[in-house]
């Protein structure tokens, strides 16, 4: 695990001045769009199929303003003397991550504020269709990594991993759910981390997928969804 988060491989990804520029400017166009299109899915029915449809469209703003803001690179770490692109680490903490979140969630079931707080969360999930859920979840998770740990964490020239994560946290806090926001906090941190340790998004892509996947399974379990 240390290997995924702290341990930084030697790499060359820095852009020239006048891409770093593009790049920057990209980013922050597709910034405002993606608030603009969040703003109008907070606004629909969850559950509807418009809300899905816009989830998707959501998703592919994130996906079009990472592709085009410059080049990405998937990323590799050290392993016994080796560089190898970031899998089974991955797969782990992210599973890790979501043993620490199912923990959590037993003890906020007991706090009934907080608890209606995931209950709502988890409204949409029962209403839907699971292979839908499944497919939007992983579609949206590659998305959000692709644009914040790929296009913006490559924009931010200082301190990218406590910005990265401050800006996905403003974006999930606009849900107005104070739990999606916390949990934006720590997952944004941890990827934030595997991305400076790995240069690359395909280690945020794995964690991210594999940690909200098993949240999408294991909630509903919990708070009796």
């Amino acid at each position: 695990m240390q290997r995924s988060l702290w341990d930084v491989v030697p790499r060359d990804h820095r852009d020239t001045p006048e891409a770093l520029r593009r790049r920057q400017v990209i980013t922050a166009c597709f910034v405002v769009l993606g608030a603009i299109v969040l703003g109008v899915l907070l606004r629909l029915e969850q559950g509807s199929t418009l809300f899905v449809v816009m989830s998707l469209v959501l998703a592919a703003v994130w996906t079009v303003g990472a592709l085009v803001s410059g080049p990405l690179h998937l990323g590799r770490i050290a392993v016994r003397d080796m560089e190898v692109r970031p899998i089974v680490q991955p797969l782990l903490l992210g599973a890790a991550l979501a043993g620490v979140f199912v923990v959590g969630a037993l003890v906020v079931r007991e706090i009934e504020p907080l608890a209606d707080q995931i209950r709502n969360v988890l409204g949409f999930a029962s209403e839907g269709y699971l292979p839908v859920l499944v497919v939007v979840t992983a579609v949206n998770g590659v998305a959000e990594e692709l644009f914040f740990r790929g296009a913006a964490y490559a924009a931010i020239t200082r301190h990218p991993v406590v910005w990265t994560t401050v800006a996905y946290t403003i974006a999930t806090a606009a849900t107005g759910n104070i739990m999606l926001a916390f949990a934006a906090i720590i997952l944004g941190t941890i990827v934030g981390l595997q991305r400076r340790a790995s240069g690359g998004i395909l280690a945020p892509i794995i964690t991210h997928c594999t940690w909200s996947l098993t949240m999408l399974f294991a909630l509903p379990a919990i708070f009796g969804v």
